[in-house]
């Protein structure tokens, strides 16, 4: 038996946390919350966290989530102003 392995894209929104590092959720899978010391290292623990939901559905036979469009999204940027 072959196994064919497909790639899955989700939205990850990562904020500072009050005692340092940084939060990540996913919104696509709400049960998803997780922490890192570092932007990579909360990364990554976004990448295993959704990489082991998404491995748990397959073996029970549940559907895969779709990624959400989030509307009315924050927008940062960043505003130079000479005076």
């Amino acid at each position: 038996m072959e196994n064919i392995l497909s790639q899955h894209q989700y939205t990850v929104i990562f904020t500072p946390a009050e005692e340092g590092g940084y939060n990540a959720v996913v919104p696509a899978i709400p049960e998803i919350c997780t922490f890192g010391e570092s932007l990579n290292e909360t990364r990554e623990m976004a990448i295993d966290a959704i990489r082991c939901y998404l491995e748990s559905a397959l073996k029970l036979g549940e559907d895969i989530p779709h990624d959400v469009i989030l509307e009315n999204e924050p927008i940062k940027e960043s505003i130079a102003v000479t005076v």
